[in-house]
């Protein structure tokens, strides 16, 4: 029993001087808050290789390349060569009248320097941010007789028929230069100094 008492004061002793031993030492933390880009941004990119509905399936990843330095608040947000990473979200094959149709989608960028934030955006177009999916030309012109009352004449006119030409597929060129627009807001954390 007495050498457990020991034991046991020992202990004590023993933690109460390197208790005092230890500096009291306050880490400063950084005073750094997130920026958040908007959602609705457009980022200006280009594209690294060819993307087609021919060649290409659902699920296939895509790269691009920030041509331009993207500023907010004077800090450099999203410097020049910054690489964006997605995938083919959608592919509709081309049929008789429409060409067709794919649609892009964005989920994480990454800085030169190998650091990675995650975003959520589409590749850009008017159409809904579908590359494609086009009405086709008509397949033939048809020949209608058109009496002209007043000149007393026959003209031929020509009108789309009803059917249409089999749709081509979609290709987006390699080195073309597209847009991302974001849709939903992006935190970044990370910024690159020179």
């Amino acid at each position: 029993m007495k050498k457990l008492l020991l034991l046991l004061a020992l202990l004590i002793f023993t933690g109460s001087i390197q208790a005092e031993e230890l500096p009291n030492v306050q880490l400063d933390i950084r005073d750094y808050n997130a920026i958040e880009i908007p959602s609705g941004t457009f980022i200006p990119v280009i594209n690294t290789q060819e993307i087609s509905t021919q060649n290409c399936s659902e699920g296939y990843k895509v790269r691009f390349i920030a041509t331009n330095d993207m500023f907010l608040h004077d800090t450099n947000i999203i410097p020049r060569g910054t690489e964006f990473f997605g995938y083919i979200e959608k592919i509709n094959a081309p049929v008789v009248g429409t060409n067709a149709a794919m649609k892009i989608k964005i989920t994480k960028m990454l800085y030169k320097d190998g650091y990675e934030v995650s975003i959520r955006g589409y590749l850009y177009t008017s159409n809904d941010n579908i590359f494609g999916g086009e009405l086709t030309p008509p397949a033939k012109l048809l020949r209608i007789a058109q009496r002209q009352v007043r000149v007393k004449k026959t003209t031929l006119q020509m009108r789309p028929g009803n059917v249409r030409q089999m749709g081509k597929h979609t290709t987006i060129e390699s080195g073309s230069n597209e847009i991302i627009v974001l849709t939903a807001p992006a935190k970044i954390t990370h910024t690159l100094t020179n």
